[in-house]
């Protein structure tokens, strides 16, 4: 049980988990997890950490299909801050409590600003990471953004 899957159970909304084999090879997880699902790219989601204004200690979450990319400027308008930056790796990891390639915008160890692509309206339910490589979650957007407290935003670029 990861911390992903646990939060989703403690707010009591629907969820699906999906397992796979992880293949420590592949190019990228998002996509590796999109083939195994069957799913298109465009309903397969990653997280993302971004740095707010150079400052590695305030961090926030992007969540975006794993067919496109995180657009810095939408992110920064969408958390009005002057800039943002790609987080380093190890402050990703240390914030959420995950590892790279399984961090899930769910249960992560501080509750961080997070924003969802406003793609993900188009779909009834959407797949992300469930806390560790070769675990999907599957649930409604609205449900992501009630349990992460995110809000929604064009912040993915194709």
């Amino acid at each position: 049980m990861t911390p992903a899957i646990n939060a989703v159970k403690k707010a009591r909304v629907p969820y699906q988990m999906h397992e796979y084999s992880h293949d420590p090879a592949a190019a990228s997880y998002g996509e590796e997890a999109a083939e195994a699902l069957g799913q298109p790219l465009a309903q397969v989601f990653k997280t993302l950490l971004v740095e707010i204004n150079g400052d590695n200690r305030k961090l926030a979450v992007a969540v975006v299909p794993v067919a496109g990319q995180l657009d810095l400027k939408a992110m920064a308008a969408a958390l009005k801050a002057k800039k943002v930056a790609m987080a380093n790796p190890v402050d990703a990891e240390r914030a959420t409590g995950y590892v790279v390639g399984g961090i899930s915008p769910l249960g992560q160890k501080k509750r961080l600003p997070t924003v969802l692509d406003a793609s993900a309206a188009q779909f009834a339910t959407i797949f992300m990471s469930a806390g560790k490589r070769g675990l999907e979650i599957e649930l409604a957007a609205a449900d992501l953004c009630q349990v992460t407290g995110a809000v929604m935003a064009s912040i993915g670029r194709l």
